[in-house]
């Protein structure tokens, strides 16, 4: 049985790794937390309804039109937040999903996050907050700032449970502030809406001098079998839900989250010590890999 688990997983792994024309060096790969959820990936890719490729037509998922239908009215609840300075960074370890995009500048402000709206969002943004909660297939949903000269680095999300889907609300409307997603490029414009596979290596940067605001979505993945869709609903709901994090105190964080504040230490000192001694960091790190591997394969 351990042997099929193992199998599984190395297969898993390799075809995470190989999918797609831009790839991670395999070692970033093997330590990418999309490794640890590649037999599920692959499970979901192998079901889906939707071909397997970076971009898709946002016209094919027509229950989200009347968020287009609608773009002018949820950019100005958008700019009024950025007025606010509600569209922010969290100044707290309580964001594991993007805890690391908050140092190239990137920014947000959460409507839901696999489950119910934000009291904020509620408060803050009512008719965007509306039209997200009235589209059955939106699973999260998010303003998303990126300043002129900040970027995203090189990433694949960790779960292919969803599609991301973007509206631009307030770009440039210009090639230099753009998103990549397995080596094409793709730039924002004013009312127009984009879909991909967030599980495909991307990236993101502006490179003007004007602000970008776009509506930010996670929407389902449809599958071909009701109890393929079943299981990434129940995951959607268990797991990913447990990384819910709030735009204030009085919304809620996810249990995920809340570890994430507390197990934030160690990862510093991971820092710190690779600035110091990048050949020990590297020894620890594998070190705990080759431990945890040791583990699976003894018990």
């Amino acid at each position: 049985m351990k042997l099929i688990i193992a199998a599984i997983y190395v297969i898993s792994i390799a075809y995470v790794h190989l999918r797609g024309r831009v790839r991670h060096k395999l070692g970033r790969q093997l330590s990418d937390h999309s490794t640890f959820l590649a037999p599920i990936n692959c499970f979901l890719y192998l079901f889906s309804k939707k071909p397997n490729k970076p971009y898709l037509d946002p016209k094919d998922f027509p229950d989200l039109s009347p968020l287009q239908a609608h773009w002018e009215e949820i950019r100005e609840e958008g700019q009024n937040l950025l007025r606010a300075g509600a569209i922010k960074r969290s100044n707290q370890y309580d964001d594991v999903g993007f805890n690391s995009f908050f140092k190239t500048g990137w920014k947000r402000f959460y409507l839901k996050w696999y489950g119910d709206s934000h009291p904020s969002a509620l408060q803050l943004c009512p008719r965007t907050t509306e039209l997200v909660q009235s589209i059955g297939s939106i699973k999260a949903a998010m303003f998303a700032e990126l300043p002129p000269g900040s970027k995203l680095v090189r990433h694949r999300d960790p779960y292919a449970g969803s599609y991301r889907y973007h509206l631009g609300l307030e770009t440039p409307n210009n090639a230099g502030c753009y998103i990549n997603v397995d080596g094409e490029n793709y730039h924002w414009r004013d009312g127009e809406a984009v879909m991909f596979d967030e599980t495909y290596i991307h990236y993101a940067e502006n490179t003007t001098d004007q602000n970008r605001i776009i509506l930010f979505c996670d929407v389902e993945r449809p599958m071909k079998y009701r109890w393929a869709a079943a299981f990434n609903g129940w995951f959607s709901r268990t797991v990913m839900s447990a990384a819910g994090a709030p735009n204030d105190a009085g919304d809620r964080t996810g249990g995920i989250n809340r570890l994430f504040t507390k197990i934030y230490k160690i990862r510093l000192r991971g820092k710190e010590l690779k600035k110091r001694n990048r050949a020990r960091y590297y020894l620890e790190k594998w070190a705990i890999f080759g431990g945890l591997l040791a583990i699976f394969i003894l018990i």
